[in-house]
């Protein structure tokens, strides 16, 4: 996404984009974290729907070329797969694009009648854990994967994986990536990996 974060567009729906923007600016910092995080959204979507939630996936400012760099990824035998610690009701939208596994912080199914739990909240270090998961299901090695991320709670996954892409990442990825884009096409930074090999 470009400029903006699942949390953020979800709550444009619903008139609260001001107060989780700030909020991503407190985790990004590091006052906060994932499950402080978690709770205060959870608090600020009382009135989410599930259409709120529809019309944010489609009005949100995505990089272009998603779907044909997964479908080059899947058509050469390969997996590609999101690991978010955005909402797992946004982020699983994404299969249908083609990622062959998409995963996100859980929450309470839409409209909220019970408190989030904070166990299904995703961290950095829960994005390794998964990441790790997924190689054994697929068959691979981290030798085989690439990672991208743009923010801090990819830097643990950026220390693992031997190949990284930072998309438009902020500060915590600096000097942590393998390459680096700056721009709205991910066929662009894809290509970055193609040319390395």
């Amino acid at each position: 996404m470009y400029g903006s974060s699942a949390p953020q567009e979800i709550s444009r729906q619903i008139g609260l984009e001001a107060e989780t923007v700030a909020l991503d600016q407190a985790i990004s910092a590091g006052r906060i974290g994932p499950p402080e995080y978690a709770a205060q959204v959870h608090a600020l979507w009382a009135d989410l729907r599930e259409e709120h939630v529809a019309a944010a996936f489609e009005g949100a400012p995505w990089l272009s070329g998603i779907e044909d760099v997964w479908a080059e990824i899947r058509g050469n035998g390969d997996y590609c797969a999101v690991i978010s610690l955005s909402p797992s009701f946004f982020v699983e939208r994404l299969t249908a694009w083609g990622a062959h596994a998409a995963y996100g912080s859980r929450f309470p199914a839409l409209p909220f009648s019970e408190p989030v739990d904070l166990a299904g909240i995703l961290s950095a270090a829960a994005k390794v854990q998964i990441a790790d998961r997924l190689c054994e299901e697929f068959g691979v090695t981290w030798a085989d994967c690439v990672a991208y991320g743009d923010s801090l709670s990819d830097k643990d996954l950026f220390e693992t994986v031997p190949v990284s892409v930072a998309v438009n990442a902020d500060r915590h990825l600096a000097g942590l990536a393998t390459h680096s884009y700056v721009g709205r096409d991910l066929w662009d930074a894809y290509e970055l990996v193609r040319r390395a090999l």
